[in-house]
């Protein structure tokens, strides 16, 4: 089968090659991959990989949609089903994954950081690590719900989750999760402020009815602060880090809650412990979230709660131009690798 390989670091090493194709792991599921997204962490891998376990050569990919191929009669699943894939192995026995939150499992693998994932034409997985999609879901926007739009759900509906009335601060609001952040807090029924730059993206905002800041030119926080009567963000939605977090702590409310799942611009700011304390204020870490999770913003998607946006569609061979898209300044949503045609359209 064809398939996106790391096979070194650094963007040469990214290789589309020929490799056996997975065999049916017992009681598992082969399905055949019908489209997945680029996500931030395909760049990490590429370019370094430090701190998760793995080895190279290793198939590419985090997330994505496709179609049984072959599954046990036990499975849930039937041959030529469409299916979304969870983008975690967990055991399913762990105090975490009884407890209902599987990203906490002891032994979680994650498709294309500890194993092969979805850059492939076809791919393995246990039944548990699927969710079944109507025949008719559109399979572009189902490519990118399983890493963006999954983690951006957490942010905004776990620990101090968005609602009517409140006010969230999402920074850096053309990429993938941000803009995932956006729609969702929209559809909760909060005030959205995000910062970006350019003014394709600030107009493509303002024309949503959203506040949009441009982080280049105006002091963030006081920027937020005015458009608050002084009040501030309930929830601020960072996965920026280094560069914005600053700016993410004084935009806050007393009280308020801060959320983080990145740090592209780096990972040690100044934790500004006394603004902490003295505002009361909450930081949390999230990583994609849970498999009910999973299948409330599926269904949330399917019912028309919200649209995910696409930048831009790339063939499976041409993942490094892809991969250079989602560097790009001007890049808005997500960016979709197809892979194979379903066979409800061939």
């Amino acid at each position: 089968m064809k398939a996106i390989v790391l096979k070194e670091r650094g963007a040469a090493g990214v290789v589309y090659d020929d490799i056996p194709a997975p065999p049916q792991p017992e009681g598992g599921v082969r399905v055949r991959m019908l489209a997945a997204s680029v996500n931030r962490v395909d760049l990490y891998m590429r370019d370094n990989g430090a701190g998760i376990t793995h080895s190279l050569p290793q198939v590419m990919g985090v997330d994505g949609v496709g179609e049984v191929m072959e599954a046990d009669i036990d499975a849930g699943v039937r041959p030529d089903e469409r299916v979304l894939l969870y983008p975690y192995e967990f055991c399913g026995v762990c105090r975490h994954c009884l407890a209902g939150d599987q990203p906490l499992c002891r032994t979680a693998r994650i498709p294309g950081e500890h194993r092969d994932g979805t850059f492939a034409e076809q791919i393995s997985l246990p039944a548990r690590s699927l969710v079944k999609l109507r025949p008719d879901a559109d399979v572009d926007q189902a490519a990118v719900l399983g890493v963006a739009y999954l983690t951006a759900w957490r942010m905004v509906f776990g620990k101090a989750p968005a609602g009517p009335g409140s006010v969230v601060l999402v920074q850096g609001a053309g990429g993938g999760v941000s803009y995932a952040a956006v729609q969702l807090a929209r559809m909760a029924g909060a005030r959205v402020i995000v910062t970006t730059t350019g003014e394709d993206k600030l107009a493509h905002f303002r024309a949503l009815s959203v506040d949009a800041v441009d982080y280049r030119t105006a002091d963030v926080a006081k920027a937020v602060l005015s458009l608050t009567d002084g009040e501030g963000a309930d929830l601020v939605i960072d996965n920026v880090g280094e560069k914005t977090w600053g700016a993410s702590l004084r935009s806050m409310a007393r009280g308020g809650h801060l959320v983080t799942c990145g740090a592209t611009t780096g990972a040690h700011p100044s934790a500004d412990i006394q603004r902490l304390f003295v505002r009361q204020l909450s930081v949390h870490g999230s990583t994609m979230g849970n498999m009910e999770e999973f299948r409330r913003l599926i269904r949330a998607w399917e019912s028309g709660g919200f649209t995910p946006l696409i930048d831009s569609v790339f063939p499976l061979t041409e993942v490094p131009a892809a991969f250079a898209r989602l560097e790009h300044p001007a890049r808005l949503g997500k960016i979709v690798i197809r892979i194979a045609e379903s066979t409800e359209t061939s």
